[in-house]
């Protein structure tokens, strides 16, 4: 093939190739993830402002208020929708995370409490959780021993 018809091929591959959506989706992941956590600042304002928390209490009670927000939506259908349009935006790392374990144990709860939920619940955070508390291990000991 010489050189003209690798240009010919290359202008009718990209005549007829999709238009790229990746700006767009930057986009609607960056909206949807700062409306994540504007949520997660507004629930803490509620927290140390109107309950009179303290740091670590609203700390805590963002964590429980998103984790649980985030498990209602995988239970009910939303998130997976909201996860369609936004991409990457809902994989703010709390309510990712509470989607990655609420979604496999809701679909396998037909096969019961314990082969079903029990059994799935860790099915794609397991390897997750494994791999980040070793990773920790490894690099407390390095810095001990540093």
């Amino acid at each position: 093939m010489n050189r003209f018809d690798a240009q010919a091929y290359q202008a009718e591959v990209n005549a007829h190739a999709p238009k790229s959506k990746t700006l767009m989706m930057c986009i609607r992941a960056f909206i949807v993830g700062g409306i994540i956590c504007c949520l997660g600042q507004l629930i803490s304002y509620i927290g140390s402002d109107l309950l009179l928390l303290e740091k670590e209490q609203t700390s805590t009670l963002v964590a429980i208020v998103l984790v649980f927000l985030a498990a209602l939506l995988t239970a009910i259908g939303v998130f997976d929708k909201i996860a369609a349009f936004a991409g990457a935006g809902t994989v703010v790392p709390i309510t990712g995370f509470s989607n990655s374990i609420a979604a496999p144990a809701i679909e396998f709860r037909t096969e019961g409490l314990v082969m079903g939920v029990g059994a799935k619940l860790f099915s794609i955070a397991g390897p997750v959780l494994v791999y980040g508390i070793t990773a920790s291990v490894i690099v407390g000991l390095i810095s001990l021993i540093f």
